[in-house]
């Protein structure tokens, strides 16, 4: 182990731990702890044990260092159960790392961080560093996991139903309350899986793991975890990175309307700015707003096959699915200009295999439960329907209200709320992180869930940060990118001075140009 630690003590005692306890099963997670009586809660402390056993193999696992990484569930309530968050140590690629190890914040909220390690380890996280792993609270591999298979299933049928169908409605609510009240049946507090709590174990596993400085870097959600973690426990932050940024102070129901806006707006300008796209398709926004209008008016139903081929599913095409597989990359940027005009002439081919995507879900995998307590706690309270339709209406002012209703990713949000009932965490959440540890703020100018702009909220306040906007990408952008690759390898080795040179010469891509 190269971690620098805090002192001898914390590393003895976790190799003494490693000899007593030996080996779990592979993927095996341990059951959450409940006291034996009232008394305080135990302190949190990390429990070696086998790597989590993952659908795909992942390379670094084989030789990483893992186990879990103990809890209470709610610190507000001394005495209470405690769980369990699997954490893997992936060694560094150097044979000299640099002794502040990386730690990693998934998006989501809800998202498999071991899944995201192969693009963690191909963008360079672990060359000169060891990466830290660990899933958010309720997440795959934790104890317990806030998957909702209910809510998989029901996105599975929902490509067949309009976006705001009234009977997709009633199947999303069905599904959100049985998984309710499976989780809430086995004792799960789930106002406890809040981005305060979360913030508290990504102190405590760095406490737990003797670890006395890292750098943390995370994207999308990951951002405004990792903002909210700097600014509640900034002790042994070295340095902090953050990638396609959701500012707490910022990040309410509605803000979803201008980062879509933005992320459109900017493909559709860049299209502009090439001559091949330019003279192919000349009025982008014309056309969009024509075909969400139609759409919604007269919604299209095709049968269509997922891009990964098998059994062709229905789908249906209304103005509110068409936005919504824009926003979430089913179509990819460089070919939503071809999509939209080939959309025009009757040609939807496109956009209904970016619907059948979605009826394939891998179930069980996603933390829908974290998500919506997360989203109900942080980003609902204080908000309104109306203020959701009049954000709608500032983004795209000619659309119908039935489309501009339902915040892009999230229809049905204050439905799905009213179910879910968890306590609001916002007032302690939505608060600016006022920093000078050094920062590196990254953003895409195609990413339409989290608008590149908003990058500018977080850094406002991060008086040594750095940002870089990298053209051409949308969301996540580090695995996209080798320039940002390279500014955040050189952010991890100078934090106050990091060479973005590599961004002044860089373009988008070239969009794909179809045959008229």
């Amino acid at each position: 182990m190269t971690l620098h630690r805090v002192n001898a003590a914390a590393a003895a005692a976790a190799l003494a731990c490693l000899a007593a306890l030996g080996p779990t099963p592979a993927g095996a997670v341990p059951s959450p702890g409940r006291p034996a009586g009232p008394g305080p809660t135990p302190p949190p402390r990390f429990v070696p044990g086998a790597c989590p056993k993952t659908p795909e193999p992942i390379e670094a696992l084989a030789t990483a260092r893992c186990g879990f990484l103990v809890v209470p569930e709610n610190r507000s309530r001394p005495g209470g159960r405690t769980i369990k968050l699997a954490v893997a140590v992936i060694k560094s690629a150097s044979a000299k790392p640099a002794p502040d190890p990386v730690v990693f914040m998934a998006g989501g909220p809800g998202g498999d961080a071991f899944d995201d390690i192969p693009f963690l380890i191909g963008s360079g996280l672990n060359k000169n560093r060891e990466l830290i792993v660990m899933a958010q609270r309720g997440n795959l591999y934790d104890q317990p996991n806030l998957a909702c298979p209910e809510v998989d299933r029901f996105n599975e049928k929902a490509v067949g139903f309009g976006w705001d169908a009234p009977a997709a409605k009633q199947l999303m609510l069905k599904a959100f309350r049985e998984c309710r009240a499976r989780l809430t049946a086995d004792g799960t507090d789930l106002s406890a899986y809040n981005s305060t709590e979360n913030a508290a174990d990504f102190a405590d596993l760095r406490t737990a793991l003797g670890i006395a400085q890292w750098n943390v870097y995370g994207y999308s959600y990951g951002t405004n975890l990792g903002l909210a973690y700097l600014r509640l426990h900034p002790q042994g932050v070295r340095s902090l990175a953050i990638d396609s940024v959701s500012p707490p102070q910022v990040t309410k129901l509605p803000w979803g309307w201008g980062s879509a806006r933005e992320g459109i707006d900017n493909t559709f300008d860049a299209c502009a700015a090439e001559p091949a796209c330019k003279s192919r398709y000349p009025d982008l926004r014309k056309t969009l707003n024509e075909q969400v209008r139609r759409l919604e008016a007269k919604p299209l139903t095709v049968n269509a096959t997922a891009p990964g081929g098998g059994t062709p599913v229905k789908v249906v095409l209304d103005g509110g699915a068409l936005l919504n597989l824009m926003v979430g990359f089913n179509v990819k940027p460089k070919d939503l200009p071809a999509a939209l005009d080939e959309l025009a002439r009757g040609n939807p081919e496109r956009f209904a295999q970016g619907r059948a995507k979605d009826s394939v879900q891998p179930i069980g995998t996603a933390a829908h439960g974290l998500t919506q307590s997360v989203a109900c706690a942080e980003w609902v309270p204080g908000t309104s329907r109306s203020e959701v339709l009049a954000a709608g209406h500032d983004a795209f002012p000619t659309w119908p209200d039935s489309v501009l209703a339902q915040t892009p990713q999230l229809p049905f949000e204050y439905d799905v709320c009213g179910v879910w009932n968890v306590a609001s965490n916002a007032a302690r959440h939505r608060v600016a992180t006022v920093s000078s540890v050094p920062a590196l703020v990254i953003a895409g100018s195609f990413d339409m869930k989290t608008g590149a702009s908003y990058a500018r909220d977080a850094a406002r306040t991060l008086s040594r940060s750095t940002s870089v906007l990298i053209p051409g990408i949308g969301h996540w952008v580090v695995p996209q990118s080798p320039c940002a690759q390279s500014v955040l390898a050189s952010f991890l080795a100078h934090p106050t001075a990091p060479d973005t040179r590599c961004v002044a010469g860089l373009k988008p891509g070239p969009f794909t140009i179809a045959p008229k």
